[in-house]
């Protein structure tokens, strides 16, 4: 410990070899939090504010650890930047020898099967298709890692990628003919041997827990696994935990069987004719699912007028070509690959039309713009998280900028299953007082009332003017975040304003941020997206606006099941769960504003009910210590001072 302690201090190995890097006290004692749970093989929930520096704070100790660390992030994007900056700068510092490797998902690497058969097949979406391709096979023939994240020629949305790259689907294992050459086995294999793992939370659930083939022995063989952002982790295991079936798992099939029955069993017909007639019932139940994106509970969704006979329709064709599939399977490992596809589909898509009640699941239909899908998410994943960690003697490490209400983890913990943890929080060293205001106009209505955006617009203009645009807009809904696009560039135009406007849809996220970054004075209207990950620092960004209170939706059906389950059983749901949930996604929004010791700005929260309801303090208490003020005056005079 004596040696950590150098590590962070003025003068110690991370500030010789960082530039800028100083002793920070919340820093140090998460680092010996972090080293004493390793040490240990304990649990720890650790809640860091914005500036403290988490990620070093886990980094020295797990380093200097003497066994295999499994570090899981967020998002792919954090996960490359902890792979390619920071390990290596913190390595370099502590002047240790550990192996570092990162592991992403199959779709994240070249796949030498599906690109041979994309190559044969010549059938693309897009006649760019076709350089694309030429590129890929360059890329996938010069020795590198076969991650196409490393291709930046080739956008990340080009339509060739999923012709070749695999999933967890279409993936033939074993039974790959190409299997010397592939780059998703190299990576596990590097994985395997190395010290360090990094890998990304939808990664961890799908392969390392659900003990994918080729990974089964990542979590065994590990002693410490640390979750950075580890806020998204219920979202993220309820997806794992549960079962999908959605049109496009369904068109793929149809799609694979297609091609591999032409090049393995072109003598049988009736596999083609199965195919076509799963792709027709498909789509006859996307037509049948209605025209409007909407979120249903399966027993209203089962109401909708002719959705059971298209159901009915889907499983019977799935019968047909899983018989067809059958029959022709011994023939190739790509139609016995489809055959057992197409059981798993057919059982999930049974398991979804069975009793409701029978189980903790909530049933639900999601239906998007050009999609469907049959959801089964469990009710509470706690339960099942918790038989993860059991018995099983290593360090769990959780930690994030927002993890805890007002101090209190109870609603995290209970989340995860977590009961035995121990649970630390350490205020962000940034001089909010000084750096930051938190306006809540007056005279606004309630977010339920008739007008309510058009308000929060008409409040928030005068702030735009006086921050000279340098804004965020982040709104709880899509509908809302246009409704206010469209009033914005009509008040801009109005009072001859050129701050540039962007809205979120126009780009990716990663364009629309550089754009903003690079125009000066820009506005940025958005909606879920840019709530959290978004990283903007200095003059460009000096104002936050929230519409409203992040509440999820009743009508989600998920929502609303567990809101059911929990008032059912003589508690209160609205403080036991929704509120935790709107507090930790209100930080999350908030943490966008001030990112650096030198950043200043305000942070507008246009939703009365921050001071009216008596719920109100505990999510005041919880947002950082701006200074706070009410009236416009003191905004424009706090930009003024700038």
């Amino acid at each position: 410990m004596q040696f950590l302690e150098s590590v962070f201090s003025d003068g110690g190995a991370l500030s010789q070899m960082i530039p800028g890097f100083r002793h920070r006290r919340q820093q140090w004692e998460m680092a010996q939090a972090v080293a004493a749970a390793i040490d240990t093989s304990s649990l720890l929930v650790a809640e860091a504010g914005t500036g403290t520096g988490k990620t070093f704070a886990y980094l020295a100790p797990a380093l200097l650890s003497s066994g295999k660390v499994i570090v899981s992030t967020g998002t792919k994007t954090l996960q490359d930047q902890l792979f390619n900056r920071d390990i290596p700068a913190v390595r370099q510092a502590l002047q240790v020898p550990v192996t570092v490797a990162m592991l992403k998902g199959r779709a994240n690497y070249i796949c030498p099967y599906h690109l041979a058969r994309a190559r044969g097949e010549g059938r693309f979406l897009d006649r760019r298709d076709v350089g694309y391709l030429a590129s890929i096979e360059r890329y996938a023939a010069s020795g590198g890692s076969g991650d196409k994240s490393a291709l930046g020629e080739v956008p990340e949305n080009a339509t060739v990628w999923p012709l070749v790259t695999s999933t967890r689907d279409n993936c033939l294992g074993q039974e790959c003919t190409h299997l010397k050459a592939c780059f998703v086995m190299e990576a596990r294999k590097r994985a395997l041997v190395a010290d360090v793992v990094v890998v990304n939370h939808h990664l961890f659930f799908a392969d390392v827990w659900l003990r994918d083939e080729g990974v089964a022995e990542l979590l065994p063989a590990c002693n410490s696994v640390i979750f950075d952002e580890a806020h998204q982790l219920p979202d993220t295991a309820s997806l794992f935990f549960g079962e999908t079936v959605t049109s496009g798992q369904l068109l793929e099939l149809s799609r694979d069987s297609r091609a591999e029955g032409l090049v393995s069993a072109g003598d049988f017909a009736p596999l083609q004719d199965a195919a076509a007639g799963l792709e027709k019932a498909v789509r006859d139940l996307r037509l049948a699912a209605g025209t409007l994106p909407v979120k249903l509970p399966r027993a209203a969704a089962l109401q909708r007028n002719g959705l059971t006979a298209a159901l009915a329709a889907l499983a019977d064709t799935l019968d047909t070509l899983n018989a067809a599939l059958e029959s022709q399977a011994e023939r190739a490992p790509g139609l016995e690959n489809c055959w057992r596809r197409g059981q798993a589909l057919a059982q999930r898509t049974q398991h979804w039309q069975g009793e409701d009640g029978v189980d903790d699941f909530v049933r639900w239909l999601e239906v998007g713009t050009a999609s469907v899908q049959l959801n089964a998410t469990p009710l509470s994943v706690g339960d099942i998280f918790r038989k993860q960690i059991d018995g099983n003697c290593r360090a769990w490490i959780f930690t994030s900028a927002t993890l805890a209400v007002n101090d209190d983890f109870s609603h995290y913990c209970g989340e995860m299953g977590i009961t035995d943890a121990v649970t630390r929080r350490w205020d962000s060293p940034f001089d909010y007082p000084r750096q930051a205001l938190l306006y809540v106009p007056q005279g606004l209505p309630e977010p339920n009332r008739p007008g309510y955006t058009e308000a929060a617009v008409a409040a928030a203009l005068p702030v735009l003017q006086a921050s000279r645009g340098r804004a965020f807009l982040l709104f709880t809904s899509l509908a809302a975040m246009k409704t206010a696009h469209g009033l914005i560039q009509a008040a801009f135009a109005q009072a001859g304003w050129d701050f540039p406007l962007l809205m979120q849809g126009e780009g990716s996220r990663s364009e629309l941020l550089t754009r903003f970054r690079r125009l000066e004075h820009a506005v940025l209207i958005g909606s879920q997206s840019f709530w959290e990950g978004v990283d903007v620092r200095g003059d460009a960004l000096s104002l936050v606006v929230i519409d409203r209170l992040p509440f999820s939706p009743p009508d989600d059906p998920v929502l609303a099941a567990r809101i059911e389950r929990i008032n059912r059983a003589g508690r209160n749901a609205f403080m036991e769960y929704q509120l935790p949930e709107a507090v930790i996604s209100l930080k999350q929004g908030a943490g966008r504003l001030i990112r650096d010791e030198t950043d200043r700005g305000v942070l507008m929260i246009c939703d009365p009910r921050l001071l009216t309801k008596s719920y109100g303090r505990r999510i005041w208490q919880s947002l950082p210590p701006m200074t706070r003020s009410r009236e416009l005056r003191e905004v424009a005079e706090f930009f003024d001072t700038a």
